[in-house]
């Protein structure tokens, strides 16, 4: 299914409650830049976002950390598992730049199970499917024996 490239409100954790929801009954795993809470879920992939003025006491610098993980979060959507997640900034995120938030998001979305682990590098090419077996020639009848033998 297509994903579409905007980010409908459709697609944001707004109510209170679904953060509390998210929070209290959801799991977590943590980097030292953000920590990521998700409930698995049957709607397609929602997102919210919680940066404090712990992070930043500035709204410029705690919009700039929100506008890159909405913007992330929008590229990786359609490959994620379908549920609820939210991701709490903290403080180490105002110093990061938008390529390290990505990297962060990537990995705790990874660890979480919501996104395949990419495929790994190698020095050898893919493994292409094997070719069929030849068709084995007919067999011939055996050889009746030999009677002019004397």
């Amino acid at each position: 299914m297509a994903v579409p490239a905007r980010f409908p409100r459709s697609a944001r954790v707004r109510a209170r409650s679904d953060f509390d929801r998210i929070f209290q009954h959801g799991r977590r795993v943590a980097l030292p830049v953000l920590a990521l809470h998700w409930q698995a879920g049957a709607q397609p992939p929602r997102l919210g976002l919680a940066v404090s003025r712990k992070v930043d006491a500035r709204a410029v610098g705690r919009n700039r950390i929100k506008r890159v993980l909405r913007e992330s979060f929008r590229r990786l959507r359609a490959e994620l598992a379908p549920g609820d997640y939210v991701l709490v900034a903290r403080p180490p995120a105002a110093a990061a730049g938008a390529a390290e938030l990505d990297a962060a998001l990537r990995a705790l979305l990874r660890r979480a199970g919501a996104l395949p682990a990419p495929a790994a590098p190698g020095t050898m090419p893919a493994a292409s499917p094997p070719a069929p077996a030849p068709a084995a020639a007919p067999a011939e009848p055996p050889c009746p024996p030999n009677s002019a033998r004397r």
